[in-house]
């Protein structure tokens, strides 16, 4: 049925406060619920919210906004650091990843392409999981929190290689061009960030800091501003909003930006988590229920492992490997891009396409409650592993 911005938001809102407040009762994760409100009520399940273009992309604000606020608390000496030294640790575990999916998708009986493309997708980890459940002092003050910003950044930057080549094969005419052109204008977006800020945005920070709607305004002016700019030249919304809070994170009003935006960071990521569980196809569901789960156990021990050797094998560090490990161990929200992405540019099938979703969507179930259960984070059910 045909429904409104109001509606959506209110049924997304009325059933995730419902199911939020039963999993609470049950001492089980929230994200949990909002996933299943987004089975229960998207196009697939009870289809009482419809608008999903409106959900999709509510929810994709989400993750810019995160991404920004990410940026506001990393000073890009550290950040560059954190990135040389998590290269080598990035790449040997993407050729693991990648070699684990496709194996198992052609021992499942998909297409080569099929298969290359479901590998792809599973190669990444999300920063949505990643960023949300790590305590704010680990992510800001400890090695554990610079190293996995930095693996999920070399991530993201391989995501957008792997999305610009889908684009490219689906295009007319491919060329080398179009793929090289996010390693090309990356240091571009980021010396246009940093004159923006120099020349512009900390003079009108400096001269208006008294008005505090105005501050509000202009930080969210910035932030989607450079996403877009991103788009345009061909990188991701991600990259520019987090290149947009890294160029002003040496501004004093920094920390108070980041205060400000983030109750409207949790309302888009509801939104998100609520896209993730609607998006599940469920008519093609039973077809890839058996890989879709053996695929989901095998990267949900694999991915752990993988990144536990690595990063005990390079940085000797046996306690924080074994963690980041497991707040490392799920599939990524590009996933579900690269799904939909593939789907549309006829380079995947719908079981194909189906079974990301499904892989994808119940690593992000168990490895989010392994974390809130075992780990300390914001959101544990346990009081002795809260951590804010």
């Amino acid at each position: 049925m045909e429904t409104g911005i109001t509606f959506t938001f209110a049924a997304i809102f009325l059933g995730a406060a419902v199911l939020s407040s039963i999993a609470l009762y049950a001492r089980q994760p929230i994200i949990i619920a909002y996933i299943a409100l987004g089975v229960a009520l998207g196009p697939f399940g009870l289809g009482v919210v419809s608008d999903m273009e409106l959900v999709s992309g509510a929810g994709h604000v989400g993750i810019i906004l995160l991404l920004f606020l990410l940026g506001l608390d990393m000073k890009p000496i550290a950040l560059w650091n954190s990135l040389r030294q998590s290269t080598l640790v990035a790449l040997i575990s993407a050729v693991v990843f990648a070699a684990a999916g496709y194996g198992l998708s052609r021992l499942f009986g998909f297409s080569g392409m099929d298969a290359l493309l479901i590998s792809a997708a599973l190669v990444f980890s999300s920063t949505i999981i990643g960023i949300k459940l790590l305590p704010t002092t680990v992510l800001h003050h400890r090695h554990l929190g610079e190293l996995m910003i930095a693996l999920l950044l070399f991530q993201d930057l391989l995501a957008i290689i792997v999305l610009v080549m889908m684009e490219s094969a689906g295009a007319e005419h491919p060329s080398a061009t179009a793929l090289l052109r996010p390693l090309l204008t990356l240091p571009l977006l980021g010396v246009i960030s940093w004159l923006s800020v120099r020349v512009i945005l900390l003079n009108l920070i400096k001269r208006f800091d008294r008005y505090h709607e105005y501050i509000f305004l202009l930080s969210i002016g910035w932030c989607l501003g450079m996403a877009e700019l991103a788009i345009w030249m061909g990188l991701s919304a991600e990259i520019g909003a987090f290149i947009a809070g890294i160029s002003i994170a040496s501004s004093p009003i920094a920390q108070y930006i980041a205060i400000s935006l983030k109750p409207l960071r949790d309302f888009f990521l509801v939104v998100f988590f609520f896209s993730v569980g609607s998006g599940l196809d469920m008519t093609l569901l039973p077809e890839v229920a058996l890989p879709a789960v053996v695929i989901a156990a095998c990267f949900l021990a694999v991915k752990p492992a993988v990144f536990h050797l690595l990063v005990r094998g390079i940085f000797d560090e046996p306690k924080l490997s074994w963690n980041l490990g497991l707040r490392l161990g799920q599939c990524s929200e590009f996933a579900l891009l690269i799904a939909f992405l593939g789907l549309s540019k006829g380079l995947l099938g719908g079981s194909a396409a189906t079974l990301i979703q499904a892989v994808t969507i119940i690593t992000l179930l168990v490895s989010s409650y392994l974390v809130v259960l075992t780990l300390p984070n914001p959101i544990a059910i346990k009081e002795g592993l809260r951590r804010d």
